[in-house]
This record gives C-alpha cells, structure tokens and sequence, in this order.
C-alpha cells in the first residue's frame, strides 16, 4: 500500500480566502504539487489546462480580496470526467474512436461552473463510454486495485489532493463505487436534477454527479451548477437550500441488503453490521426485511436491479453503438462489440418490459417514503480489489441508479485500512433531506470522518 493520500475541502479554505490568509491560487499550487508528485503513478488525467487554471485562480483572487466572490465555489479546483465536453480540451470518452475530438462548447454543467468562478483543471478519465472497459487510472490508496469505474479519474483525482471535487456521471454505478474504493464523498442527485447537456451520458437512468472532498463541497458545487444551468429539460432541477443542509438526525433507517449483501466480504459485513449498531446506540431506529414487511417488498422489488439496468443499458445503447461500429469496430472493446450485437437481438418489446419492471419497482420503493426517513446499505462489497482490469462490483450501487433516486457515499467504514462507503438511499426531489441525514451521520462517526474527508 502506497503512502494514504489526502483529499483537500474547498469550503475548509473559505475563512483563509475572506480574511486574507490565502487565495484561490495558493489552493491550485497546492492541487498541482499533488498532481507533480502523484499523477504519474495514479494517471488521473486525459488533459490538463493548468495555464488557464492559474490565469482563472487568479482572476478569482482578485474577487475574493474585493469582496466579491461569483459564488461560494469561486476558485475551486475541479476536474471534469471525459464524458462532458470542455471547450479548450478534448473529449474522447475513453475510446480510441474519439481521441482527440473536440466540440469546441462547454457543456451545461462546465459552463454554469465556469460562471460560478470554478478554475477547471483537467479532463478526468473514464472507462469506455462510461461503461466498463476500464482506464488507466490507479487507487491513491493502493496503486495495485482499482480505483472504480467509470468515474475512475475524478475519483481518484479527489482522493490524492488533485482537485477539490470532480464532475461524474452515474447510470449504473459510476460515481458512488469509486467513491467508495477512494475514499472520497459521491453524490449522485436524483435523476433529471443536474442538466446533461453536452454530457454523453444520455442513458434513462443516468444522472450527472459530483465527487467531492467533503459532504459540503458535494452540495455546493451541485447547487452552484442547478442555479445556473437547472436540471434536463422538463426537470425542475436540484431542490433544496443554497446552502449546504444542516444536520438533522433521523428518527428511523431503513437497513437494505440488496442482492449485494451475498457478494459483500465478510470485513465489509461486519463494518457495516458495526456502523448500524453505532447508529442505533445514538438513538436511532434501524428496520430491516426481518422487521418490517415493506422493507422486505422493497428488497423483493431491488433484486434485480443490475440484470434490469444492464438490459435497460443494451437496448439504449444501439444507437449510437451501431454508429460507432460502422466507423471503425476495430476500436471498439470486446464488451463494447458484444452490447452493439445484444442490443440488436432485444425487440422494442423487450425494452418494454423492462421499463414495466422499473417503474413496478420504483413504485414499491416509493412506499418507504413515510416508513423511513432514509435507506443506508453498503456503498461496494468490500474495499477496491486489487489489479485494474474490473472496476468492481456495482450489484450494491446500481439500486439508487435504477430507482432514479439521490445516493450518496459516505467515506465512513473501512476494512483492512482501506476506505469503504456507507451508502444513503433517499427519495426522489428530497436530496436535501438525505444531505441532512448524511451530514448527522457524518457528526455520529467523528473519527472516520476526519480520517476519510
């Protein structure tokens, strides 16, 4: 195991900013030293624009020294994964078929970003199409396991110090899986909240999210993205306050297995079986299938989200894989290749009941809404596995993906020191709700707390 990296908080350097003590650019010197030390190992990067970096953390200096910062992230450094396009550097989307390709537009998010004063460091690298052909992007915490997928670089790149948060984006389990093996916080918000424009995350049940040093950066720079550029059209967008929510502990958790549980480790189990019963001795009520008959639905209904998810994926995928394939399959990946020929043996029937089956299931799930204030479960089943041609197991995951609900991953369990997630369940438009609990949860485990943030 290499040295324990360490994520820097934007919203911990906003006092220094106020009164003086530093700025914007001594942040990015500081990221860019990181990446100075690290990123030849950890290769979390596509492209860089550090020039630009420096030029716009800069400009924010001078706001912040008048007194007038664009937003509360104005000056954060953040990467931006290479699904979402950037108008000064490339988006290949982890396929050889794009290298090099340039829109030469910002996409929805990037540009609300932009507005909001953030210095945009690099593009982050995601297996291909954000699906799971992997990258070359290594765990901070251990350069010989995975850091996650499809979200690899921004995960990483959070984890080792190189930004303060990250763009992602999620339809299976993209974001809170390499949250999970990094250590980092992963928000994906409800879906249709953040504005996918310009984003080749096109998939029903994808959403755009964030990677973040901290459950405060999470929020905010979610927030910052929704006041300018909204959610996909026909959403109303991210809802809740401006500002991070305040803590409030719950009265009633909901414990879900998932058909994660059968696959989980025997040190992940007994860190969450641990983390519930820490839960429980603050006072809080945890149920599970065992003790309420909802729940028990719920978990009935769950069972199989990653088989439907997949198949969901397969059929949205034959346009424009059967583009893509015509151009050059050559450089297509074997996983890639056999979607394209999947997707074209589905009939629209098939997709159909699919759709049937998530919409029975979101309406199943929807009746804890009332019987729990929030559903907790493991993030991954154990910690990142060791080599870099699987970016892991997504079975625990792809349930708030499929239920088009807010997740987020809680760098709070560990097991052999590495860094393990609690995940947080929530219910569609109420992200703020479950950023309140998962800030209560935050104040209940202090030390692992401060160890992962």
């Amino acid at each position: 195991m290499t040295e324990k990296p360490k994520s820097i908080s934007f919203a911990s350097r906003l006092d220094d900013f106020r009164n003086g003590k530093s700025t914007p650019r001594i942040l990015l010197e500081e990221c860019l030293a990181n990446v100075d030390a690290r990123e030849q190992d950890i290769k979390a990067f596509t492209a860089t624009c550090f020039d630009a970096a420096r030029k716009a953390a800069d400009e924010s200096a001078a706001r912040w020294k008048a007194g007038r910062p664009l937003s509360r992230i104005d000056g954060m450094p953040i990467g931006v994964k290479d699904v979402i396009e950037t108008r000064d550097m490339p988006t290949a989307m982890g396929s050889p078929l794009f290298e090099g390709w340039q829109s030469l537009r910002d996409s929805a998010s990037v540009r609300a970003l932009r507005e909001a004063g953030a210095v945009i460091v690099g593009k982050t690298v995601t297996t291909e199409f954000a699906a799971s052909e992997p990258g070359p992007t290594r765990n901070p915490w251990d350069i010989e396991r995975t850091p996650g997928g499809s979200s690899s670089g921004s995960a990483a790149g959070v984890a080792a110090g190189f930004f303060c948060a990250a763009l992602g984006t999620q339809v299976i389990g993209s974001i809170l899986r390499p949250a999970s093996y990094c250590g980092v916080t992963g928000f994906k918000p409800t879906f249709g909240a953040i504005n996918r424009g310009g984003s080749h995350d096109f998939m029903s049940q994808s959403a755009q999210g964030v990677l973040a040093a901290c459950l405060h950066d999470a929020w905010q720079c979610m927030r910052e993205v929704a006041d300018r550029a909204g959610g996909d059209p026909g959403f109303a967008g991210l809802q809740g306050p401006h500002l991070p929510p305040a803590p409030i502990r719950p009265q009633t958790l909901a414990f879900l297995e998932t058909a994660g549980w059968s696959d989980a480790s025997d040190g992940a189990k007994a860190a969450m079986f641990d983390a519930r019963r820490h839960i429980e001795r603050a006072g809080v009520n945890v149920i599970d299938r065992n003790t309420s008959a909802e729940i028990a639905e719920a978990e009935r209904a769950i069972a199989t989200a990653l088989p439907l998810s997949y198949r969901l994926n397969t059929w949205e995928s034959r346009w424009p894989l059967n583009t893509y394939r015509d151009r050059d399959e050559s450089k297509l990946s074997a996983a890639m290749l056999k979607r394209a020929k999947d997707s074209e043996i589905m009939t629209l029937q098939d997709y159909r009941d699919a759709l049937a089956e998530r919409e029975h299931a979101r309406r199943i799930y929807a009746r804890l809404n009332g019987v729990a204030d929030a559903c907790i479960s493991l993030s991954a089943a154990g910690c990142a596995p060791v080599g870099l041609r699987s970016t892991g197991n997504a079975a625990f995951v792809v349930t708030g993906s499929m239920l088009g609900v807010p997740a987020i991953s809680l760098p709070l369990l560990a097991e052999s020191e590495l860094p393990l997630g609690m995940q947080l369940l929530g219910f569609r438009d109420d992200d703020a709700s479950l950023f309140a609990i998962a800030a209560a949860l935050m104040d209940e485990f202090p030390a692992t707390a401060g160890r992962r943030a």
